[in-house]
């Protein structure tokens, strides 16, 4: 759906973007990692043909982004940008509008996700009297109340409590299982793995990782066992015990196969569990950005 390529952008001397390219698949929700400063929101900006590439592409569904097809996207920017005298309903019907939805159309659509939302009774409100959280609801409404085929989420969990945070996460899954092309720019690594099948991570505006998220964890693996056994292990340290049982954190030498560490415990202990611990990718995002400075 979405093609970036060889994308350069500058800003006086400062190299904001440096050849980036990446492909995002129709239908899929796909995760644009960075440390802050690095180059994220730019391409963001790009997309949205907020600005131009001073050099490559930035096409969706085969052609260069005009802001035409802006009725087509949604975004939702970290920094957000409601009216704080408008009222709720006002200031979303207001933005629906200005995505080409008709009057009647964009009042159904609000209907219907004030009701998914349980907010129906902030519809007079004026913006300024919502708390933080009741107002990024209302933006992501907003974002999403035209049915976008290209939704572009920076940071969306931020200011929410849990509750709210994982309220959002299943509207993006519905969204995204009705068909919806999600672009997730994120820092909390736990929605990555969550929602995100494939992620870019840029750092000093260029892309060091790429590549689907369960690829990416096991190539970084380093042979790491959680044993869970009835009795102890002679040669190891348990990291916990309770109600008889004890666990293990094992590392496994390159060249022994997992059948062969399993008859080795197997002949010492009853196992109750293994499973093999794959990097986080909150580890990895830490490990790969230090390792460019």
């Amino acid at each position: 759906m979405l093609q970036i390529e060889h994308v350069c952008k500058s800003f006086g001397t400062q190299r904001a973007l440096d050849d980036v390219s990446l492909t995002v698949e129709q239908g899929t929700v796909y995760g644009l990692l960075g440390p802050n400063g690095a180059g994220k929101t730019t391409l963001i900006r790009i997309i949205n043909g907020i600005t131009a590439p001073d050099t490559g592409n930035a096409l969706l569904n085969g052609h260069r982004i005009t802001l035409q097809d802006s009725t087509h996207i949604g975004y939702l920017p970290e920094e957000r940008g409601l009216y704080k005298k408008m009222k709720v309903g006002e200031q979303v019907l207001y933005l629906a509008r200005l995505k080409g939805m008709s009057l009647h159309d964009a009042e159904t659509e609000m209907k219907l996700w004030f009701e998914r939302f349980d907010i129906g009774g902030w519809r007079d409100k004026k913006i300024e009297e919502l708390s933080k959280g009741m107002a990024q609801k209302v933006q992501f409404i907003a974002t999403v109340i035209h049915h976008p085929s290209l939704l572009i989420l920076d940071e969306p969990f931020s200011g929410f409590d849990p509750v709210n945070a994982e309220q959002i996460r299943q509207e993006v899954l519905r969204l995204n299982s009705e068909g919806t092309t999600v672009i997730l720019s994120t820092h909390n690594m736990e929605s990555v793995e969550m929602l995100c099948r494939e992620i870019s991570l840029i750092n000093h505006g260029k892309i060091v990782l790429q590549g689907e998220v369960e690829t990416i964890r096991e190539a970084h693996k380093t042979n790491l066992f959680r044993v869970l056994t009835r009795t102890p292990l002679s040669d190891y340290t348990p990291v916990s015990e309770r109600k008889n049982l004890y666990e293990y954190t094992i590392q496994k030498e390159p060249s022994q196969s997992n059948s062969q560490l399993i008859q080795q415990l197997a002949t010492q202990t009853e196992l109750v569990s293994f499973e093999e611990i794959l990097p986080r990718m909150n580890d990895i995002f830490i490990q790969t950005v230090c390792n460019q400075k």
